[in-house]
């Protein structure tokens, strides 16, 4: 089952694709790299057009990635959900009551098995899955955690969508705006 309707949640990387995503179907986008000055004018635009904002809390520049970081967030900018690759703001996204998505990068199977540890501690409301284009290791993760998962990283085409939404992905984050305008014109 598709994330709130969506099977791809855009993540753009420049300011005019974000614009552009203003006036999409998408009800959900993702936030990776901004500067913490350009927050407030940014959540003020995707409330205007009734967007939800996923935000990478890693990613701010200015803003240092601890819970402290994830309290101002979830106070002053209230996105929909925080991404982190850090347990401390997952949980706080969570005590907050944000959608908590803990990132993994997924290298080798020891930073695997160093994910599961830490995914029992923070209990996230979603994984997300790097590299996404491992339909094996999103089903592996899925069954062991019972965790939905977003599948991220490297998804280049149609196929690597439709190979980690088969391996059990709730959804797919991607920059590729030709994925965007491909999943958005076959979900009407």
């Amino acid at each position: 089952m598709p994330f709130h309707n969506q099977q791809i949640l855009p993540a753009p990387r420049k300011t005019k694709d974000l614009e552009k995503l203003m006036t999409s179907d998408f009800s959900y986008l993702v936030l990776l790299e901004t500067h913490i000055s350009q927050l407030k004018s940014i959540f003020e635009l995707a409330n205007a057009h009734g967007k939800k904002i996923l935000l990478h809390a890693d990613l701010i520049g200015g803003l240092k990635n601890d819970e402290y970081a994830a309290e101002y967030l979830c106070q002053m900018i209230r996105p929909a959900g925080l991404i982190s690759t850090r347990g401390a703001v997952i949980s706080t996204a969570k005590k907050n009551g944000l959608i908590a998505i803990q990132r993994l990068f997924l290298l080798d199977t020891q930073a695997l098995e160093k994910s599961y540890v830490l995914l029992e501690r923070t209990k996230p409301d979603y994984i997300e899955v790097l590299p996404g284009v491992m339909p094996h290791i999103i089903r592996e993760v899925f069954e062991r955690t019972g965790i939905p998962i977003f599948a991220g990283g490297l998804i280049r085409t149609v196929a690597d969508v439709e190979n980690a939404t088969a391996a059990g992905a709730t959804a797919v984050t991607t920059s590729r705006s030709e994925l965007w305008t491909h999943f958005a014109s076959t979900s009407k």
